[in-house]
């Protein structure tokens, strides 16, 4: 049974490859500079995937209770111009002395 290599010793066999890098697991502190760096990189991506949706769930809430405000003005406008003038409209005051108009 063969020894295994001291640390920083070159490994006898295949050599584990990464970004162009040979033997990646014999240099010095190449392990935990990829490790930290990858997991930099998954927290930034991460950081960015939730304030994008934060900020579109917050543009489709907005969004959302605009349509519904204007739905509520367009009806309203609506009911306004159907019962102008007649017996329905809340503003025509009809006086009972006043019925000669």
């Amino acid at each position: 049974m063969a020894a295994a290599p001291e640390p920083g010793e070159p490994a006898k066999g295949k050599l584990f490859k990464l970004l162009g890098i040979s033997g990646v697991e014999n240099i010095p502190c190449a392990r935990d500079s990829i490790l930290y760096g990858s997991l930099g990189s998954v927290v930034a991506v991460g950081g960015f995937i939730l304030v994008t949706l934060g900020c579109w769930f917050h543009c489709r809430y907005n969004y959302a209770k605009q349509r519904i405000q204007e739905r509520i003005a367009r009806e309203g406008i609506k009911n306004k111009i159907l019962c102008e003038s007649t017996h329905l409209d809340p503003e025509r005051k009809e006086t009972k002395g006043n019925s000669s108009n």
